[in-house]
């Protein structure tokens, strides 16, 4: 944590909220050797899911994604001051003070596949908005989550509409490919430059990737909830595949045919992680944002 001693705001960017997506941990990595300083305000660089990340394999790298529990799950008061306990909530708790003064945040992730990057703005259009400014990658979507808990981009005010507090999370690509961090490190520079926590030109020799010539907005209608231990895809979806017909089965859930609710529906995530209660994959439909 980094404070300027001048008045501003505090931001934030967090990394390794799953063990096994190294992009953002590569990406604060960066700004810490490159001694990134807040002009005014406050600015944290968090490494969440240290547990997880500590335990990450080479030899089987999906496997450290959490050690109990989905960290990117739980971020409701109500889970945060319950009574169950695991790994990720010790973290979760021992973290949640800091969260709860941050202004701005961008949480950075990877994906499974290799598909274009993404960023996750919410379901407001106050999210909408920042995701515009921000302009990193084309394609923005706009969504309330998964059923299996709250993620930190949801935390609190990020998800009021009347609260001037903001946030986004940036799916960079596949979890180990090199144009990850690239996009990353870009990402954690524009967004402090872009927030005026520090200057343009010291932001300028980092960034490594253009930003996109316009942005497509996805709206998320809901998620696909797994209900039994045998989904599977009818194909290897990778995400954003537009599928052009309503009805269109995608996948079997046991012996139930799952399909798309409505015409020129885009694929968002399909997961590779299918056990009862995880989400398969997000609906969604293209959103005119002025």
């Amino acid at each position: 944590q980094f404070d300027s001693g001048k008045p501003g705001p505090h931001v934030m960017i967090s990394a390794v909220v799953h063990g096994n997506e190294l992009c953002g941990a590569i990406a604060v990595d960066h700004l810490l050797k490159n001694e990134a300083r807040p002009l005014h305000g406050k600015l944290t660089m968090a490494f969440m899911n240290v547990e997880a990340f500590l335990r990450f394999d080479p030899g089987n790298p999906t496997a450290s994604r959490y050690v109990d529990e989905d960290f990117n799950r739980l971020w409701t008061k109500g889970v945060l001051e319950g009574n169950r306990d695991s790994v990720e909530l010790k973290r979760a708790r021992e973290v949640s003070p800091i969260v709860d003064t941050v202004d701005m945040l961008l949480d950075i992730h990877s994906m499974q596949t290799t598909t274009s990057p993404l960023i996750v703005a919410g379901p407001l259009a106050k999210g909408r908005e920042f995701a515009k400014q921000f302009g990193i990658t084309e394609m923005v979507v706009s969504d309330s989550g998964h059923k299996a808990g709250r993620r930190m981009r949801d935390y609190e005010g990020f998800s009021d509409p009347n609260n001037s507090r903001n946030a986004l999370l940036i799916e960079c690509g596949q979890h180990w490919e090199v144009s990850s961090s690239e996009l990353a490190i870009t990402a954690a520079w524009r967004f402090l430059s872009m927030l005026g926590v520090i200057s343009e030109q010291t932001t300028v020799p980092h960034l490594r990737v253009q930003p996109p010539d316009q942005q497509q907005f996805v709206e998320v209608s809901g998620p696909y909830t797994i209900q039994t231990d045998s989904f599977s895809f009818v194909e290897k979806y990778v995400g954003l595949e537009v599928i052009p017909s309503a009805g269109t089965i995608i996948g079997y859930d046991g012996d139930k045919p799952v399909k798309t609710p409505y015409k020129n529906c885009v694929l968002i995530m399909p997961s590779r992680r299918q056990l009862p209660g995880d989400t398969a994959v997000r609906f969604g439909n293209f959103l005119e944002v002025d």
